[in-house]
């Protein structure tokens, strides 16, 4: 079964890539990565290396272990050979992952029409489609045509969360300024108006999840939060990665 991963040229958080990358080939999944003109994206520099966050380094960082997988990712033919955006309209496959990033590389690939359109096929032929953190700005922005809606209207998902966001602008905005604010409005925002106000009286389709203090690994998927509606899976930021992945792929196993 294959996977696609689009991506920005530059920007896009390693955890958020290089854990799913690495536990779909461990389970035997073909992984296709896709880039605007077909050239090896880049990630975010500053979460591998920690320039800029000063003292935040240890909270914000990707962790060790992350760092290590986007090392081997990057090496990768999968990776060194990504499709264009433009071939995404013909590809095949089975599953689709929308990463994240905060940085201001992220817009081209959260305002692209070829990456929406790809998450817009994924939801009318019913096919597994999982967003992390900025990721399901993408799946806000897909608009199906026929009724003016997004694609997350009247569906349950969570999202890089308002708090999440603006804990770590303030924490860094005195000497990175909008570092961490990729647009005026936040991303739980924007979802939330995707989503739609849901049934009254149900259960509210946005959820925060448990207060987020540790990461989560692979011998603590516990940590992590998703949220799951259908074929659609989501989570919030990197610390949620790893339980991501693992939902995922159950996801993925459920459709064979």
């Amino acid at each position: 079964m294959r996977v696609v991963i689009p991506l920005p040229a530059a920007d896009f958080d390693p955890t958020e890539v290089s854990v799913p990358w690495s536990i779909l080939r461990a389970e035997g999944y073909e992984v296709v990565f896709s880039t605007p003109r077909g050239q090896p994206a880049r990630a975010d520099v500053r979460m591998l290396d920690g320039r800029g966050l000063l003292f935040w380094a240890p909270v914000l960082r990707a962790r060790r272990e992350a760092r290590g997988l986007h090392d081997e990712m990057i090496r990768s033919p999968e990776f060194l050979s990504p499709l264009p955006w433009s071939q995404l309209a013909q590809l095949k496959a089975d599953g689709l992952i929308l990463a994240g990033g905060h940085a201001p590389g992220m817009k081209p690939y959260l305002e692209s029409p070829e990456v929406q359109g790809l998450a817009l096929r994924f939801f009318s032929e019913r096919r597994p489609v999982a967003a992390i953190c900025h990721g399901v700005v993408v799946l806000a922005r897909a608009v199906d045509s026929d009724t003016g809606r997004s694609v997350l209207f009247g569906r349950r998902s969570t999202c890089l969360t308002r708090p999440m966001e603006m804990s770590a602008w303030s924490m860094t905005a005195l000497w990175l300024g909008r570092y961490y604010r990729t647009y005026t409005q936040t991303v739980e925002e924007e979802v939330c108006a995707a989503q739609g106000e849901g049934d009254p009286g149900g259960p509210p389709l946005f959820s925060r999840g448990p207060f987020a203090l540790f990461r989560d690994g692979p011998a603590v998927t516990n940590r992590g939060y998703t949220v799951r509606d259908g074929q659609y899976l989501s989570a919030r930021w990197p610390g949620d990665t790893y339980a991501f992945s693992r939902d995922f792929v159950e996801m993925l196993e459920d459709r064979r």
